[in-house]
């Protein structure tokens, strides 16, 4: 009589649990957890990961891959394992090879949705090997314009300026402001002072997050564009380099602002979190 009890009890034991998995999965499968933005360690370039929330599943965004042999698929692999090969969208500011080199590599290596891109060409032979690629794995190419948006669950990636310009290629790269999950984010590329005062001239764009143009050149982070957008967090992404990036001024434009700075030289690969409303800056 005893063993059949125990055995009963085993039995409810086993309800219970098999109860609180079926509730868990109801419950907490579609749990959308926040944000989480990486700053990757690829020398003098620039390179950005976003993963974002929604229902059963998140997506990644990769801005830029760096320079040729600047360790991008290290760093990916570093966050995400060597199993998990695939990213949603491949943002690609503009043509030069300290944001797209590494992305060669990237393409070689992953399974990619799309390529996004701000529409200018190069006949650079990195560049037209980068195409080759993207031709060969038939993965489209969209060139972005201003006022685009892609939007995924409650997340939007908003493109802040116009990239039909007759100006210099880096003031061509896509600036990025990305909202989700009450984070704001702003990717700068490598825009001057000139193309950041514009975009901030009818617009109020408060950031959270700010990437800072062109590795802290000393021809970027205008104290007018930084007043205005008042980030609470800087990453600089930059190596060693023989333009003296990041220069003082930019240092002391930030620390103007209030701004706590962070860079990928010195910190390595940065990730940024948003938990329970507060921002957190944590080391891979």
């Amino acid at each position: 009589m005893k063993k059949s009890h125990d055995l009963f009890k085993v039995f409810i034991y086993i309800l219970i649990a098999l109860d609180l998995v079926i509730w868990y999965l109801i419950f907490f499968s579609k749990i959308s957890f926040g944000p989480e933005l990486y700053f990757l360690k690829v020398g003098q370039g620039d390179s950005s990961l976003v993963v974002l929330p929604g229902g059963n599943k998140s997506i990644k965004y990769l801005i830029d891959g760096g320079p040729l042999q600047g360790g991008v698929v290290s760093n990916l692999e570093k966050i995400f394992g060597i199993g998990d090969r695939y990213i949603d969208l491949v943002f690609v500011s503009h043509p030069e090879v300290d944001h797209f080199g590494g992305l060669i590599d990237v393409l070689k290596n992953y399974d990619v949705g799309a390529v996004l891109y701000n529409g200018n060409e190069s006949d650079d032979v990195n560049w037209k090997e980068f195409n080759a690629v993207i031709l060969q794995k038939n993965i489209p190419k969209i060139s972005l314009q201003i006022g685009d948006s892609i939007i995924y669950a409650s997340s939007t990636m908003a493109v802040l300026n116009s990239t039909n310009l007759s100006a210099s290629s880096n003031d061509s790269g896509l600036a990025l402001f990305l909202e989700s999950g009450g984070l704001r984010v702003l990717y700068m590329a490598d825009l001057s002072a000139k193309m950041e005062r514009s975009i901030v001239e009818n617009k109020n764009i408060q950031t959270d997050v700010l990437k800072v143009s062109h590795h802290g050149s000393k021809y970027s982070s205008d104290p007018m564009f930084l007043g205005k957008i008042d980030p609470k967090i800087s990453v600089i992404e930059v190596g060693k380099n023989s333009y003296g990036h990041p220069t003082k001024e930019v240092l002391n434009r930030l620390a103007d602002v209030g701004s706590q700075v962070f860079r990928t030289d010195l910190q390595g690969i940065i990730k940024i979190v948003l938990d329970a409303g507060k921002i957190k800056v944590l080391g891979i």
